[in-house]
């Protein structure tokens, strides 16, 4: 069925006539009649379309505008505007004279109407009406488009959220093509991405991001083959910015878009929204670091206390503070004015920490060794290889070849300074901080309570002998 039953509007649209009085296309073919494409464009518009004549007589009608109020063609066009069919009688009058008051007029203008359907019921919607006019530029009659309001305040609700996430939300949005490029980036995204809004656009992201970009762009991949995840998901990534690596855990959401005009799904890509969790993420592993310890050191009190030898005490302690926290620990005494090794784990390979068999030879630490330096200062001395060779590092100081991080903490009991305790890291974990060295300082005291009462019994009495302590500490 045709949209249109006014010959002459259809035939003005359409292609010159060849030489046999047959169109003739822009390259000699067959050109589509006018009438036939006007019919079609009409149809396929996604807005209800309909037009009166100058005497408000209806002269288009789309299948939108059928789908709307459930009339169609053959019964709308002809009627003398839409008293009686398409609105009531009592508000016909006031309908028609705003929708033709545009006749006289430039510009559009906006009205929301009450609309009946085929089946009596009424529907609501927003029009967008226009002046047509004739080739001496005489009114010739209006053009209406409408829409129910309900779909219209729907697509206006999406523009304001799509505006309102690119602009002022609180979260970074990202918008990335099937190539993995960021596209559109809101003001929150570029901020957390370290560079502008434009500055981003295009750029691969690994160039933003130093660690963390497999496990982002394979988010991304997943997205566009399989769809959105059932969750939220928690990245780590390090940023490479102009004060150096920042490291940063986003929660992220992903969404796969696709281009709501082609019949089947095209992906246009993906759109990304994450939120800078990292606080958060700190604040919780340092609360589940602390339960952790506290526990050990729960444990450690308990095992410690069942054992008959109090060296073998000191040595408990010690295997219960390696646990996540380091890869060997050394236990180094004074004896007169040296340091002797007493106890330690294997060098080779993971286990429990033991005496040292033969032991009694002084240890040959040269001067500056960070476990000289604890004892000069009675306090914890923290000591990383850095940029140098681990192995000649850890050969240097007297420690396991595989060590990288050190911290040595003094054994202090009864006002006297009994020896060191040295925790050994490897390269896979990272350098000693203020709190492992606090947790350390905590074992300490318990692994130096239990030397100085194997020392008081070894002596037979409740002091030191003159030569299990360094004169002068």
């Amino acid at each position: 069925m045709s949209a249109s039953r006014s010959s002459g509007t259809t035939d003005a649209l359409g292609p010159e006539e060849g030489p046999e009085g047959e169109p003739a296309g822009p390259l000699g073919g067959a050109a589509i009649p006018g009438a036939e494409l006007l019919a079609a464009l009409l149809d396929g518009m996604d807005a209800a379309l309909c037009a009166f004549d100058a005497d408000g007589t209806v002269t288009h009608w789309n299948r939108e505008a059928e789908r709307i109020l459930g009339w169609s063609a053959d019964e709308a066009v002809g009627r003398p505007g839409f008293a009686g069919w398409a609105v009531r009688r009592a508000d016909a009058d006031e309908v028609q004279g705003r929708l033709m008051a545009v006749m006289d007029g430039p510009g559009r203008q906006v009205h929301e109407f009450a609309l009946l359907r085929k089946d009596g019921g009424r529907v609501l919607v927003r029009t967008q009406s226009a002046g047509v006019r004739s080739v001496d530029g005489k009114p010739a009659g209006v053009y209406c488009a409408f829409s129910e309001v309900h779909a219209q305040i729907d697509l206006e609700r999406a523009i304001a959220l799509s505006e309102a996430l690119f602009e002022d939300a609180s979260w970074g949005v990202v918008l990335v093509d099937v190539d993995l490029r960021p596209t559109v980036v809101n003001a929150h995204a570029a901020r957390a991405l370290g560079g502008g809004r434009t500055t981003l656009l295009g750029r691969p992201l690994g160039e933003l991001i130093v660690q963390g970009v497999e496990d982002l762009e394979g988010a991304l991949q997943h997205v566009l083959a399989a769809g959105a995840p059932p969750a939220p998901a928690e990245l780590w990534v390090t940023l490479r910015t102009a004060d150096g690596d920042r490291r940063r855990c986003w929660r992220s959401g992903f969404l796969r878009l696709a281009s709501p005009l082609a019949e089947e799904p095209v992906p246009l890509g993906v759109g990304w929204l994450f939120q800078d969790v990292t606080a958060a993420k700190l604040a919780a592993q340092d609360a589940d670091r602390v339960r952790f310890r506290s526990n050990q050191l729960h444990r450690a009190s308990r095992s410690a206390a069942e054992c008959e030898d109090p060296m073998e005490a000191a040595t408990t302690s010690l295997d219960y503070a390696l646990a996540g926290f380091a890869d060997h620990a050394l236990i180094d005494l004074v004896v007169g004015e040296r340091l002797v090794r007493a106890a330690a784990t294997p060098s080779d390979a993971p286990g429990p920490c033991l005496p040292v068999a033969g032991g009694g030879i002084p240890l040959r630490y040269a001067p500056g060794h960070p476990a000289l330096q604890a004892l000069d200062r009675t306090g914890s001395v923290r000591a990383t290889a850095g940029a140098r060779a681990a192995g000649e590092w850890a050969t240097e100081r007297r420690w396991p070849a595989d060590s990288v991080h050190a911290l040595c903490v003094v054994l202090r009991s009864r006002g006297r300074t009994l020896g060191v305790v040295t925790f050994l890291r490897a390269a896979h974990r990272t350098a000693f901080e203020r709190p492992d060295a606090v947790y350390a300082e905590s074992t300490a005291d318990r692994v130096a309570a239990s030397v100085d009462l194997h020392r008081s019994l070894a002596a037979g009495k409740d002091g030191y002998g003159t030569d299990s302590s360094r004169s002068g500490v």
